[in-house]
């Protein structure tokens, strides 16, 4: 669980400091500057002195004194209550002679906080009227200095205006910094080179801490101002994994480092003072980094969460990380949805739709009776409009899922009190019932209720949470019926959200928490408008002139909440779910989604061998090579059985070469045009081949002679499909035909009469064409990079997506037509979701990619240099290169049991490779 565990890091820090104190204690937006050992003087009668030992801190807008006694409460007194301040004994008089002889800090105040008396977290103790503190330092040169600073910081803690107040503590505080820089004795080894070193601050929840960040060619190192909670933080480049832009109060300033995959937890969040800085470290990092690719997009994760190689709840994770979330950030905490509907069953039934919430509403459309009365307001609302007045996540809604672990938080969240004892966290129904009935009320939840960790659901540490209207005290948090413990209510959730119907639906919520329902009109028609100030661009702080208005302004966007950045703008497609398999299973879908209960033996011997093969791509090995035409081959088809290759080339001729006798046995000339492309049909007694002449012919191999011809185009065509006695041609002039009258095998002399069932309009030239297994949909890529998904029932266009910016070189659909890959002359690999019509993916190599073959999660292509590239699409990377061809790659041909494999090249050759397994 990401909240625990940064809890446990800050609970280690504080153990190895041994300091009560954390940053928690100051009030929000507060800085800790310097620390000085110091007693409090205590009178106990008119001679009488007791002196405490303990740590004076000296804060932006406090003064905090922690005892070493852990009995003894520490103490918080908030400048602006202080009366006066100055060295102990002195006055007008006899300052001077004061000054010589004082070692004590005096603080006159009329408002005191008592905090953790006997390391015990409560809430504040508070004694108001006028007192006098003493507070004597171990080094008594330092207290005019320190005097001269509380004196300062107490100005600024007394201007009327907050926007002053912030601006000169800011002023303050930059000078303290531009005064020090890093440490450069703290780096690991002597040798390290220093490549950048600014000003930032640390982000951990509610605090932000100013230093200085420094790194080298080895490691990124952050050294805090004050020391506190350790002289120095260090990270090792080699370590780390990931790296995010963040944006911070809706500023482009954030930087967060992961050394993990998959943990939401970060090592270090860091907020800079200049977008500039930022960048430019995130540069050093990204470039430093060895074998760095680029970071995942949403799209890419797409890609993965669709085929089943992520699960709900780690896809989740990964948008909201995308989507600038982070738990160091309590304005920005990762969002999860509500999924089980009902809390009152004594048995959870997750195959009744009836048990779930209903994906496709924000919380506040849950209710339709309530939704009518938000309605009803929002239409005599004046612009700008929002339907709800509070948001599904903020940092009040955090903590009061999260109190019973982080009830410092929570304190300093709310000046030192927890919530009224009726308002809590009390019990998972009736916080549901709240947000389906409250008028104010539309949180989601957060990762934790799909985590493993129970520690948010038990008072463990015993706090003190206040009685409620009943009598009973707040304790652990009441389950459902069908929850017979903490750990079943948390399995039983994620059981939920990996179930079959959250996977059919969880696209919907994505649409309007991270999709294109999330603004604008499909957001009205969603009844998803929130504040303006929540959404990134809402408002600009840079353009507000006046400080206490910009100062207002940046508190209600970090108290009220934020929406995540949009990561989709169309529809999210839907999750492949399987027939027969588990949904959490992270294995290749591709068998059950055709297998059926009944289907055994050959079928899963097929499916074993081609995802054998597939796991060994990139130990493909050249096995044999033949040089058969005068120029570029263009086709490949081979025969059933294996032992005759059919190649077509540019030099216009069909080849036929005998794989077991390693010999060409015929050679056939249809025009003086260079033929595209060639089949075998099912018999394997014809091949047709297309040609640049405008023709289609068909060769009868136990005749030895062209059978026909069909002269169907106006221009060149480019590529040949068949299935079913239909033929598929795509031209250069601008069409894909669809004809009949194909029979699988033609005696005789005989002609045929070819009859044309369908015509496929493009406004270019096509270049390519393929059709998915059933043959009910067909794809075309065009000279000018549009990729066109046809519906073959009805012969109409379902999606164009305009996605290379040259020729699309190939395209084919996966083995479960869920989507489609693209190449072009702009050497982008492209995946595109055939529901939706969305690009979910893009890679770049450093040349066109001319062909290939995939089975939906790698991809073999054929390089313009002649290399074989093994693509890792979920991976989103080259897993290897191997040398081939030296000329451009033209053609791929792979059996059905993806174990045999030839290529075709412009160096007029062809290639047999082998799996070495």
């Amino acid at each position: 669980m990401a909240f625990t565990r940064k809890r446990q890091r800050e609970q280690q820090l504080q153990l190895y400091s041994k300091e009560r104190f954390s940053l928690l204690l100051l009030n929000l937006e507060e800085y800790y500057f310097e620390q000085h050992t110091a007693f409090h003087v205590q009178h106990q009668g008119s001679h009488e002195e007791r002196k405490i030992r303990g740590s004076l801190k000296i804060c932006s807008k406090s003064v905090i004194f922690e005892p070493d006694a852990v009995s003894q409460p520490i103490i918080k007194i908030p400048l602006r209550d202080c009366l006066k301040i100055g060295k102990h004994g002195e006055n007008g008089a006899n300052r001077h002679f004061a000054k010589a002889k004082s070692s004590g800090i005096s603080l006159i105040f009329r408002q005191v906080y008592f905090i953790k008396e006997h390391n015990i977290v409560a809430p504040y103790k508070i004694e108001r009227g006028k007192m006098e503190y003493v507070f004597d330092l171990e080094v008594s040169g330092k207290v005019e200095d320190v005097v001269e600073t509380l004196l300062q910081l107490h100005r600024a803690s007394c201007l009327d205006k907050l926007g002053d107040q912030t601006a000169m503590i800011t002023a303050i505080l930059q000078s303290r910094l531009a005064r020090t820089s890093f440490d450069k004795n703290r780096f690991q080894n002597v040798s390290e080179k220093l490549h950048m070193e600014c000003k930032a601050e640390m982000v951990t929840p509610l605090v932000t801490n100013p230093g200085h960040v420094c790194i080298t060619d080895t490691s990124l190192y952050f050294q805090p101002l004050n020391g506190h909670p350790k002289p120095v933080v260090q990270i090792t480049l080699q370590d780390v994994r990931r790296i995010y832009k963040r944006r911070h109060g809706l500023m482009p300033l954030g930087l967060e480092v992961f050394c993990t995959e998959d943990d939401l937890c970060s090592d270090i969040y860091l907020k800079f003072y200049e977008p500039q800085d930022r960048d430019d470290l995130y540069f050093y990092i990204a470039t430093y980094l060895e074998h760095h690719v680029a970071e995942h997009t949403a799209e890419s994760y797409m890609l993965q969460w669709q085929r089943g190689h992520l699960s709900n709840y780690q896809y989740l994770l990964h948008l909201n990380n995308l989507a600038d979330r982070s738990c160091n950030d309590l304005s920005q905490y990762p969002v999860f949805p509500w999924i089980i509907n009902d809390y009152s069953s004594t048995e959870l039934d997750l195959s009744n739709p009836g048990t779930f919430r209903d994906l496709s509403k924000p919380v506040g459309a849950l209710n339709q009776e309530r939704l009518e009365r938000l309605l009803t307001r929002y239409q005599e609302m004046p612009e700008p409009k929002f339907m709800y007045g509070s948001h599904y996540s903020s940092p009040g809604y955090v903590l009061f899922y999260l109190v019973r672990i982080a009830p410092e938080y929570m304190l300093c969240l709310q000046n030192g009190r927890f919530d009224n004892a009726d308002r809590m966290f009390n019990s998972i129904a009736e916080t549901w019932k709240n947000c389906l009935d409250g008028a104010t009320d539309f949180k989601e939840l957060i990762p934790e209720f799909y985590d493993e960790d129970v520690s948010f659901l038990v008072n463990s540490l015993k706090l003190d949470l206040g009685k409620r209207q009943g009598g009973q005290m707040v304790d652990d948090v009441e389950l459902p019926a069908w929850a017979s413990s903490p750990q079943d209510f948390l399995q039983k959730n994620k059981d939920a959200l990996e179930s079959t119907y959250v996977s059919e639906h969880l696209h919907e919520w994505i649409d309007l928490i991270f999709g294109y329902k999330q603004k604008g009109s499909e957001a009205v028609a969603a009844h998803n408008v929130f504040h303006p100030l929540t959404y990134e661009g809402g408002v600009d702080l840079n353009s507000i002139e006046d400080p206490d208005e910009k100062v207002a302004m940046l508190t209600q966007i970090l108290e009220f909440g934020q929406t995540p950045k949009q990561l989709f703008v169309t529809p999210h497609p839907r999750r492949i779910t399987p027939k027969f398999k588990s949904v959490s299973q992270t294995s290749s879908y591709n068998a059950s989604m055709t297998d059926s209960p009944g289907e055994e033996s050959f079928e899963d011997l097929t499916e074993e061998s081609r995802s054998l093969a597939w796991n060994n791509i990139t130990k493909l090995q050249l096995h044999e090579q033949y040089k058969l035409h005068k120029e570029a081959v263009t086709g490949i088809a081979v025969s059933c059985n294996g032992s005759s290759v059919f190649t077509t080339s540019q030099d216009s001729t069909l080849k036929m070469f005998s794989k077991e006798s390693k010999m060409l046995q015929r050679s056939i000339s249809f025009s003086n045009m260079a033929l595209s492309s060639c089949l075998l049909l099912p018999g394997d007694t014809t091949v047709i081949s297309s040609s640049w002449d405008n023709n289609v012919y068909f060769y009868s191999i136990a005749f030895g002679r062209r059978q026909d011809t069909l002269m169907g185009h106006d221009d060149a065509v480019s590529k040949i499909c068949w299935h079913n006695d239909r033929l598929f041609s795509a031209s250069w002039d601008s069409t894909v035909k669809v004809w009949s009258g194909v029979p699988a095998e033609m005696p005789g002399t005989k002609r045929h009469q070819f009859d044309l069932l369908a015509e496929l309009e493009h406004d270019v030239s096509v270049n390519t064409i393929n059709l998915n297994v059933e043959s009910t949909l067909l794809v075309s890529g065009t000279k000018e990079g549009m990729v066109n998904i046809w519906d073959l029932t009805t012969a109409t266009l379902l999606h164009q997506i305009s996605c290379h910016s040259g020729t699309v070189c190939d395209a084919a659909f996966s083995p479960d037509s869920r989507h489609v890959l693209s190449t072009g002359a702009d050497g982008c690999l492209n995946v595109i979701d055939v529901q939706t019509g969305m690009l979910i993916s893009s890679m770049t190599s450093e040349e066109p990619q001319r062909c290939f073959v995939w089975d939906g999660n790698s991809v073999l292509s054929g390089s313009r240099s002649g290399e074989l590239l093994v693509w890792d699409l979920l991976g989103a990377k080259i897993s290897e290169r191997i040398q081939g061809h030296t000329g451009a790659v033209t053609c791929i041909w792979m059996n059905e049991q993806c174990s045999s494999i030839i290529t075709g090249g412009e160096d007029r050759q062809i290639m047999f490779w082998k799996l070495q397994y």
